[in-house]
């Protein structure tokens, strides 16, 4: 009797904790897109090379990431948490006070730190919250946008503070970190190992690449990633040429951040009872596109088009992660496709904020970039449609078992339990 208000006591704690470290899983990266007019102006860089700096951090999450749950069963992955948030703290100061070296290199650690959480964080809500993943990851991700939104929309006016500047504007983004380790301290005496994330089966993989099915979903979820990451980075600067202020640009840019959070409470239920997922892929790519056009059409409804727009992002990103296990058979098979997915996808991502800043500065303007955009998200709706049938991964290596015991939402898998029936 006297250990359950203790256990619900260290629970709550330990949800407290996720969902401070979720914070920092995209504010510290994504606040710096409303500055990055006043950045440029200050280092005189060039739209590819401004782009370079919302790029670094999806390199970092394709290189770094399948790292993280081998050094985790190591070294625990309550430390491993602890120490990705000391690096997006180091990363910040650096970005903040570096000059020229240190807004890269500051940059690059703060994706290196965000990469080690994106992975080993859905592992924690596995291992100590099974029954609760679906209603946890809504809270996740509802928590990464609100904090996104705030940093987005308060930067700018802190920035224009006399004799503060935009490197103490971004330094203030130090709190997301230093708020989490402090909360997340008392996690580090129960330093267990990841085993539900990193003991997976590592069969050889080879064949997942020639399989058409994995490439419509590693498609679908690398489109999603290309044009939200487009979008991330310029659209402050894109809103502030359509004649927005850089404070109404920001928080519009906050907005965004909060719609993406928002189907994070129903697209995972929704999913769970659906077979076939044709129609839902389309339909949310579409919202994408309707909102890419109507910010170039109708620009005076802003904030309509990007709330569509960030629906339909959510969604999506969402939908992409479900994909990996609702068209594997297997955790090994979903694992392997995981791996090709996220690979991939962050690694064409990757090239969208340079080439999309490149074209600004050769075509004068943000028009093509967003009917470009547009374009790339009528295909996705049609990549979408392809992965949404009713299909599974077929390899004559690996028994045809259910997909049962993966997490739709996370698109990580739960080892099956001993009495688990097919």
């Amino acid at each position: 009797m006297n250990s359950s208000p203790s256990l619900t006591k260290k629970s709550l704690l330990l949800i407290i904790g996720i969902l401070l470290v979720a914070a920092n899983l995209r504010a510290p990266f994504t606040s710096l897109a409303p500055l990055l007019e006043i950045i440029r102006d200050q280092f005189t860089l060039t739209g590819a090379q401004a782009g370079l700096l919302q790029t670094l951090p999806l390199l970092a999450f394709a290189l770094f990431s399948p790292f993280a749950a081998g050094i985790a069963k190591k070294c625990g992955i309550e430390k491993v948490i602890f120490a990705a948030l000391l690096i997006i703290a180091t990363g910040i100061i650096y970005r903040s006070f570096g000059g020229v070296v240190g807004l890269y290199s500051g940059t690059v650690l703060i994706g290196l730190g965000i990469a080690f959480g994106n992975v080993l964080l859905p592992g924690i809500l596995k291992r100590d919250f099974p029954h609760k993943v679906a209603s946890l990851t809504g809270m996740y991700a509802l928590t990464m946008g609100i904090a996104a939104a705030i940093g987005s929309a308060t930067v700018v006016p802190l920035a224009h503070i006399p004799a503060f500047g935009w490197d103490y504007s971004m330094l203030l983004t130090l709190i997301f970190p230093f708020v989490a380790a402090i909360i997340w301290l008392p996690q580090l005496r129960h330093s267990a190992s990841t085993q539900q994330v990193s003991d997976a089966p590592h069969p050889k993989t080879g064949w997942i690449w020639r399989s058409g099915l994995a490439w419509q979903v590693t498609l679908f979820l690398g489109l999603n990633s290309l044009i939200y990451y487009i979008v991330v980075a310029w659209l402050p600067a894109i809103l502030q040429n359509l004649g927005f202020s850089a404070t109404e640009a920001g928080s519009l840019h906050g907005i965004l951040q909060l719609a993406t959070a928002v189907p994070g409470f129903f697209i995972g239920p929704l999913l769970s009872r659906m077979r076939d997922q044709r129609a839902i892929a389309v339909l949310v790519s579409l919202l994408a596109v309707v909102g890419l056009v109507g910010l170039l059409v109708i620009p005076t409804l802003a904030a309509l088009w990007i709330v569509l727009f960030g629906l339909g992002a959510g969604s999506t990103i969402i939908l992409g992660l479900a994909f990996i296990s609702l068209r594997a058979n297997t955790p090994v098979q979903a694992a392997a496709l995981s791996g090709m997915a996220q690979c991939v996808g962050y690694l064409l991502a990757a090239g969208g904020p340079p080439l999309a800043g490149l074209l600004h500065d050769v075509l004068g303007g943000w028009t093509y970039p967003l009917i470009g955009c547009a374009g790339l998200a009528l295909l996705m709706a049609f990549i979408g449609y392809l992965a949404g049938r009713a299909r599974h991964l077929e390899h004559p290596d690996l028994p045809a078992h259910t997909a049962q015991y993966v997490e739709p939402v996370s698109g990580l898998f739960i080892p099956p339990a001993e009495d688990a029936k097919e």
